[in-house]
């Protein structure tokens, strides 16, 4: 399991070389979350060992936010790691960090594990409530059944595309 203050070091480092700018740090945690639900995803296990708190603006890492105010987000992530992880980053890369900041804070606010730590809360209000492990495992699951649908749902859309004369059926979400 990686540090993942190396983790986020990455993460400002290829931020920086690919968008030429630094990253701010709401942005930060948002890529940070994204890139732990992606490697569960993909492996079915956490990339890195740390607790996201349900802050207003989505997911934290305490200890991220007190280093990346101190500046001390450095550490070198191993190329063996990189290598690794490479395509968990490089979707993240792709999917999210082109976003602007309060898009990524959108997409985080639809998230479960975010969602049912904050009972209780308004959407803006502060809390350092944890978000549970089990529901970010839940939150990758669900991704996870999303894409592999889509190629249906793709097809499904592409077929009426290409019949006009039928009448699309409406499809009913049970509750």
């Amino acid at each position: 399991m990686e540090k993942v203050t190396h983790i986020a070091s990455y993460l400002l480092s290829r931020y920086k070389k690919q968008f030429g700018e630094c990253m701010d740090e709401i942005k930060l945690h948002k890529l940070l979350y994204f890139t732990q639900r992606e490697a569960i995803i993909r492996t079915g296990e956490p990339m890195f060992e740390a607790e996201f708190r349900a802050w207003k603006y989505g997911p934290v890492i305490n200890e991220i936010h007190d280093k990346y105010m101190t500046d001390e987000l450095h550490d070198e992530l191993s190329q063996e790691s990189v290598k690794r992880w490479k395509e968990c980053f490089d979707y993240v890369f792709a999917e999210f960090a082109p976003k602007k900041t309060m898009s990524l804070v959108s997409l985080a606010h639809e998230e479960k594990s975010w969602r049912w730590a904050r009972i209780g809360y308004g959407k803006y209000d502060r809390s350092d409530v944890p978000m549970k492990m089990s529901d970010i495992f839940e939150d990758a699951e669900y991704r996870k059944q999303r894409r592999a649908s889509l190629p249906l749902r793709r097809a499904v859309h592409a077929f009426y595309q290409q019949h006009p004369e039928i009448q699309r059926i409406p499809v009913i979400h049970s509750v």
